[in-house]
């Protein structure tokens, strides 16, 4: 019975021992997912720093406003594109980082947390099983201890009785009674024994299904939540990699596209340009004439001739010293460059001032374009008071007026420098008149012969600049006929028909009558073409309809009505 209770105790010593072993096995292996969730965490950290790094780099060599020229060289070009792939090189680093965040780390994050849970309940499962059999146990030690006691007292009771019994003296009720404690003791003990022996067999067979049902099924769950979190870091890990395959295309693309606009570069182009850029347009100076200082000494010697050999020299010393300074090594005005380009070489100084009035015709189209716009919603306003009030329009159009004056007054001023390094100045008596052709076109007047003496025949070296007006600028200020009476249907008579469809490329608010607000994606009805003023009449039901701009908006006419607006078009040219 003693071996039996020291093996019995050994088993128990053991499995617990290995419970213990197991329950810190799974606690590592859990803090091992935490650690490596910690560790693609401080990868993603870094990605996200060397993304932030590499932008912020490619945007601090961006070209400035004042590097603009830069772009006509190809090597500048190339160099501003492989910013730009570069920029989007970042950009993939940041794809990392963020796939890295939202495929490993949060997914292993919440899986941690369910690990824990699962582990928890399995070794508080086992824990009770445990301390189920350890109970067990202590009870059938206690019976085993009554049991014991028992067999004694019974075993001293006989040896009383049998001492009592033997002795002569000793009377029959004596005797009668020691052996009656006897039989007690006896029967106590074979009922001690008889439940010894049922807790025995109960204990054993609560071990037997400790050991061999409830536990193995415990580690049985325990082994299966160990695979499937082994299981995880490995999809984890190769999901790792797999992050970083997905934007190698990609990246890629970037690295290809730094080896086209290297490959793109062109030197001959670029020297070329150099020589464009800088050359001065003046003529190489002539031979330096010879100044023989000796002819004053061949002379007769007088005191007329000798004076007025001396102011003669000294007036031709210092008219050629004034005319013979070499162009080369003109002294450069280091100061602020002065308004007409006047310290840059004539070629130079030709294209600046060429570029500055490109510049200012820009401003007063858009300007002009602005005051036809709102001259044509204007008159819309006058036939249909209902949308708008005309008188509303005109502070702005007054503030377009004096735009459009001012801008005139410096274009005439540009061209006359130009005029100048051109080498035909206009005379004093006639001011600069070479208009430009928005200036000619806002005054509807022909301009007479006499007034572009000073620009006639003028074409830039490389033929790009020529005082002839396109047609299609002169016909632009005609003045509307009979398309501008139909800005308004009577409201009596019937809707116009559509004649195409259109979808918002921008959101409009519309806040002025006549106009309809439109949200961005929107698809609306056509009823009326853009007529040169910048607007489209649209309709959105049977009681919504109005302008809003054309460049807001993607049109797409039917066959049948750009084959009527054309036709129009042709029959209108030719009644004007």
């Amino acid at each position: 019975m003693d071996a039996i209770k020291v093996e019995t105790l050994i088993k128990v010593q053991q499995l617990r021992d290995q419970f213990d072993n197991l329950e810190k096995h799974t606690q590592w292996g859990i803090d091992f997912v935490e650690k490596y969730t910690k560790f693609v965490k401080e990868r993603s950290e870094i990605e996200l720093n060397y993304a932030r790094q590499i932008r912020n780099l490619s945007k601090k060599y961006q070209p400035k406003k004042k590097e603009e020229d830069e772009n006509k060289y190809t090597w500048c070009r190339a160099f501003y594109s492989t910013l730009n792939e570069l920029n989007d090189y970042a950009g993939q680093h940041e794809v990392i980082a963020e796939n890295m965040t939202s495929h490993i780390i949060a997914d292993l994050t919440r899986y941690a947390q369910e690990v824990k849970t699962e582990r928890k309940s399995h070794f508080h499962d086992g824990r009770k099983a445990q301390q189920q059999v350890e109970a067990s146990w202590k009870q059938l030690e206690s019976c085993k201890r009554k049991f014991e006691r028992d067999c004694k007292e019974a075993d001293r009771a006989q040896q009383y009785f049998e001492k009592m019994d033997a002795d002569i003296n000793v009377t029959k009720a004596d005797v009668e009674k020691a052996r009656q404690q006897a039989q007690m003791r006896h029967q106590m003990a074979s009922d001690s024994k008889n439940e010894y022996s049922s807790y025995l067999q109960k204990f054993n067979q609560e071990q037997n299904e400790h050991y061999y049902t409830i536990i193995p099924n415990i580690f049985q769950k325990i082994q299966a939540m160990e695979e499937k979190r082994i299981e995880r870091m490995g999809e984890s890990l190769k999901t790792f990699a797999e992050v970083d395959r997905q934007i190698l295309p990609i990246i890629g693309k970037c690295l290809d596209g730094m080896t086209q606009v290297a490959e793109s570069i062109e030197p001959k182009n670029d020297s070329s340009q150099v020589i464009e850029s800088y050359k001065s347009g003046f003529e190489p100076p002539g031979d330096v004439e010879f100044e023989d200082y000796g002819q004053a000494m061949k002379r007769t010697v007088s005191e007329t001739s000798l004076n007025n050999s001396r102011s003669d020299n000294k007036a031709e010393r210092s008219s050629k010293g004034k005319s013979k300074t070499l162009w080369p090594f003109i002294k450069k005005n280091k100061g602020s460059n002065p308004e007409d380009f006047s310290h840059l070489p004539p070629e130079q100084r030709r294209k600046k001032l060429q570029a500055k009035i490109d510049d200012i015709n820009k401003d007063i189209q858009k300007e002009m374009d602005q005051r036809d716009a709102l001259t044509k919603m204007k008159e819309v306003y006058i036939k249909n008071p209902q949308m708008g009030d005309p008188n509303s329009v005109d502070p702005r159009l007054g503030e377009i007026a004096n735009n459009i004056e001012k801008l005139q007054v410096e274009a005439q001023k540009f061209e006359g420098w130009l005029a100048e390094v051109e080498g035909r100045m206009p005379v004093k008596s006639d001011p600069p008149r070479r208009t430009s052709v928005l200036y000619e076109t806002q005054n509807s007047t022909p301009p007479t012969t006499n007034n572009n003496n000073c620009a006639q025949d003028r074409e830039s070296p490389d033929g790009s600049y020529t005082e002839e007006q396109s047609s299609e600028v002169q016909s632009k200020v005609q003045p509307e006929t009979a398309e501008s009476g139909d800005e308004f249907d009577d409201p009596d008579e019937e809707m116009l028909p559509t004649i195409g469809t259109c979808k918002a490329l921008y959101p409009f608010e519309g806040h002025n009558e006549g106009t309809i607000a439109v949200t961005e994606g929107e698809l609306l009805y056509v009823i009326e073409e853009d007529k040169g003023d910048g607007w489209t009449r649209v309709r959105r039901n049977e009681e919504e309809e109005g302008y809003v701009p054309t460049s807001y908006v993607e049109v797409f006419l039917d066959s049948n009505a750009k084959e009527l607006f054309s036709w129009t078009r042709v029959y209108l040219s030719e009644d004007s």
